[in-house]
């Protein structure tokens, strides 16, 4: 069965579950740009002497382009469909880590950065907003499906990267590895395509939707789309500071190379929590997102950052310990990497499936606002000593943000649900949302 999309007469598979498992995959090309990223900072310190935070810098202008222009390609995806905007992506991926495996000065590694973070946004902005319309009964689910290949993606490559790191050095690691996922991320993308207009589907009745589409500049209008937007940084930041420092962290609490053995599994300690969060990163996000399918939106995420706030305090006090490290870790990215299910799948219930790529990307805009606080992580540990300080801000940002989605969020949301639908019954052209 095919369908023609809005982009074209090019006859393109119409299974939905077809276009969810594609846009699963491509995230999981991209996951190592941003998860991989821990296991070179010692390395490029070691060969240049780069301090630390500099070198973070890469990061944080990786994840400022990766997040703040997803919107613009959000725009090109609602307008000409996804295939292009992902082929593109997969280009600039594969160029991304050839640069990095050549950059000589912090000037090159941003610019590689950047090339990066273009191409990883174009790839999971287009398969977060591609999931959101073809699921309009399953939101939360296939959000957090699609998020989950880029959250649990990189599990099967931990052990190869550091491996390969150490046996041919860090600069054929980024050949070899940005070169393969460029190139399957391209040639997968032709198989995506947009669902038609007309996809009807169940929407569950326990979970509020809106009833017209939003455009985006209707959105940046409202309210309840700024309560979002801070408390989707307030967690980022907190994720964010984790996934990029985890290997420094590990090395200064001096358990990164002792051996841990949990049940069947056996590996040094910073790998064996790579694993781990990476798996537990990609299992939250489909879980919370169904569980977000029944239970609301803000329920799950009270539950999920209350956690989060836990978890982080305890590895800042039981993370020299190298069992709690790998234990502690794990509950660390099991209750972050929800945001990136609940929060798109919020979105499209508020604010509709028409623009959904680009409201989307709107909002994920913020994980690019949180990762300006990265660096100056590293800056504060320099300043103290210690990750105590840096654990602690963390932990208290995750709290304000889960007293936020029950006491300011739900509120907000259920309200701005009801005058939607008072105004469809009182102006129904207002559905076409132009």
């Amino acid at each position: 069965m095919s369908m023609t999309n809005s982009a074209g007469s090019v006859a393109v598979p119409s299974n939905r579950w077809l276009q969810l498992i594609v846009g699963i995959v491509c995230m999981s090309m991209i996951a190592n740009l941003q998860y991989g990223w821990t296991n070179f900072v010692n390395p490029i310190n070691a060969k240049y002497g780069w301090s630390r935070e500099n070198i973070q810098w890469a990061f944080f202008v990786f994840v400022l382009l990766e997040t703040w222009l997803v919107p613009i390609e959000g725009w090109f995806v609602d307008r000409y469909g996804p295939k292009f905007v992902v082929a593109i992506g997969g280009v600039l991926v594969g160029i991304a880590w050839a640069l990095n495996s050549v950059a000589d000065s912090l000037f090159l590694l941003y610019v590689a950065a950047a090339i990066g973070g273009v191409g990883a946004g174009a790839v999971y902005g287009t398969c977060v907003g591609n999931a959101l319309k073809w699921f309009p009964d399953r939101r939360g689910l296939a959000a957090g499906l699609t998020a989950a290949g880029f959250g649990a993606g990189s599990a099967l490559t931990v052990a190869p990267i550091v491996s390969m790191i150490k046996t041919q050095g860090y600069e054929a690691t980024f050949l070899y590895f940005g070169i393969g996922q460029g190139v399957i991320v391209f040639v997968l993308s032709w198989l995506l395509a947009a669902p038609a207009t007309s996809l009807v589907s169940a929407t569950p009745a326990r979970v509020g939707q809106s009833r017209r589409d939003y455009h985006p500049l209707e959105i940046l209008q409202t309210p309840v789309f700024w309560v979002m937007y801070v408390m989707f940084v307030l967690v980022g930041a907190g994720g964010l500071m984790v996934t990029a420092q985890l290997a420094p962290i590990a090395k200064d609490f001096k358990v990164a190379d002792i051996v841990v053995d949990l049940m069947i599994w056996s590996a040094p300690a910073i790998i064996f929590a790579q694993q781990i969060d990476r798996i537990m990163n990609g299992i939250t996000r489909p879980l919370c997102g169904w569980v977000s399918d029944h239970i609301g939106r803000e329920n799950t995420m009270f539950i999920a950052f209350g956690l989060e706030a836990i978890g982080i305090w305890l590895l800042s006090v039981y993370g020299a310990n190298p069992v709690l490290f790998v234990i502690l870790s794990g509950i660390v990215f099991f209750a972050w990497g929800e945001i990136y299910s609940l929060f798109p799948s919020l979105t499209g219930d508020l604010f509709g499936p028409k623009f959904a790529a680009t409201n989307a990307g709107l909002l994920y805009t913020a994980k690019g606002t949180a990762a300006i606080l990265v660096p100056y992580s590293s800056k504060l540990f320099a300043y103290t000593g210690s990750w105590h300080v840096v654990f602690l801000t963390a932990a208290a940002m995750n709290a304000v943000a889960a007293v936020m989605a029950l006491a300011v969020l739900k509120p907000m949301r259920q309200r701005a649900v009801l005058r939607n639908r008072e105004d469809m019954i009182r102006s129904p052209a207002v559905g076409a949302g132009e």
